[in-house]
């Protein structure tokens, strides 16, 4: 009798410890008999309040229209939430949904079997909704594990008013835009802000020579092996990158400016372009803290055809953050239908509410914004390709090689043929 008690008694400590930790009962179910959904995002209230809010809206919106569900929120900011991840991971709890990125990040998770499969959801409430090559970015052995919801795409931002001055018009080839960086450099204007201190924006430069030169294959086949880094289209692209040097092209020093030097450059009128990607948007059309004039004068084009080859409408970018489903989940159905809900909610929330450049296809005409972003969108959704940024495509050790060298390639301390075979050699061990 005292041994059933002793038992009893132990029994009934390890149920009170399971409600004071929380994990009394079903981790998937609430008081209230509701199935609940776990979710963690990265962005918090105090640095992220128009994200947070739509997301808030979003949450709402979906438990009024399923009344037997329940989301449970855990936001945390970037660098934590990565780490938690890596936690949640290792020990098999990861929530039910959550943000992930692209390519390098998500392979590991893919790997390991954390993440569900959401090729259902592309080919069913979702069909043709993305913009054309973003939903790739999320594929591991032609299976889609995450669903974008940002987009960037790089292009070329100008100063109306200093090319008005200077008699030029946005170039749409690439001896044009050498023609214009001479004259404005004659005029005693530097033509186009760049910080390659930080590399990766020199890197914008090359892979869209290498896109225009090459088509949008050579540069991908090179990274996947099914090519090679020596093509001579890739060859040619490293030679134009000099020939920019040569003309002047770029600021002085700008193989030691960093990017937020750079911008404030051409924000500041002291250079006439910049190639940056639609992260940057909002300071050339919403942001009241940017003066009114300067906005008016910004323009953007496409970058320019050379020698007569490249798809105009073929963009270097990719997507920002993504929705994955846990493999794992105990509510996985429900989970899914959450993602696909707040992918559909998110298009156009996202424009006008943040500013943000969906990954979605969204018809900007039918909304109030301004005539930069329509123009944006209508891009996105006519995009024929979109070339992931390289640095994002490659191992962290090929990367960093990748990066390197694109710095010595602007600061002519090494020849476009040892720039191939430097990147060939690193990809292939």
């Amino acid at each position: 009798m005292l041994k059933k008690k002793a038992v009893s008694a132990l029994a009934g400590l390890f149920v009170l410890a399971l409600v004071l930790s929380g994990c009394s009962g079903s981790d998937n179910a609430s008081s209230d008999g509701k199935k609940v959904i776990k979710f963690m995002h990265l962005w918090p209230e105090g640095s992220s309040k128009q994200h947070h809010a739509i997301v808030e809206n979003i949450i709402a919106d979906f438990e009024k229209e399923h009344d037997d569900v329940k989301v449970e929120v855990e936001v945390l900011s970037n660098e934590q939430y990565k780490d938690k991840m890596k936690v949640l991971s290792a020990s098999g709890e990861l929530p039910d949904v959550g943000m992930t990125w692209s390519a390098g990040y998500l392979e590991p998770y893919v790997k390991g079997e954390k993440f569900a499969p959401l090729d259902d959801l592309l080919e069913g409430d979702l069909k043709d909704s993305f913009v054309s090559g973003t939903t790739e970015a999320y594929q591991v052995d032609g299976k889609t594990y995450g669903l974008p919801l940002e987009l960037n795409i790089a292009s070329v931002f100008y100063n109306k008013a200093i090319f008005k001055e200077n008699g030029l018009e946005a170039p749409k080839t690439f001896d044009e835009l050498i023609k214009a960086a001479k004259t404005l450099d004659k005029n005693g204007v530097e033509p186009i802000a760049l910080g390659n201190k930080d590399k990766w924006t020199g890197s914008l430069w090359y892979m869209y020579l290498a896109d225009r030169i090459g088509g949008t294959k050579a540069l991908n086949s090179a990274i996947d092996r099914s090519g090679s880094f020596e093509d001579p289209a890739l060859v040619s692209a490293a030679e134009k990158v000099q020939e920019l040097v040569d003309a002047k092209a770029f600021v002085d020093g700008f193989n030691g400016l960093s990017d937020e030097e750079a911008k404030s450059m051409f924000m500041n009128e002291q250079a006439a372009m910049y190639l940056i990607a639609t992260w940057d948007l909002p300071n050339y059309t919403t942001n009241v803290e940017v003066p009114q004039e300067f906005r008016d004068s910004v323009g953007f084009f496409d970058f320019p055809a050379v020698d007569g080859k490249g798809d105009m409408n073929s963009y270097v970018g990719g997507p920002g953050v993504g929705l994955f489903v846990s493999e794992n989940s105990d509510v996985k159905e429900e989970a899914k239908e959450f993602v696909s809900f707040f992918t559909q909610a998110w298009g156009e929330k996202s424009v006008t509410e943040a500013g943000v450049i969906p990954a979605t296809k969204v018809d900007g005409e039918a909304l109030d914004l301004p005539q930069m972003y329509v123009d944006v969108l209508e891009k996105l959704n006519t995009a024929t390709n979109i070339t992931l940024y390289a640095d994002v495509q490659l191992s962290a050790d090929v990367a960093q090689v990748h990066l390197d060298q694109i710095q010595a390639l602007f600061g002519k301390e090494t020849t476009p043929k040892d720039f191939a075979k430097t990147h060939e050699e690193a990809l292939s061990k």
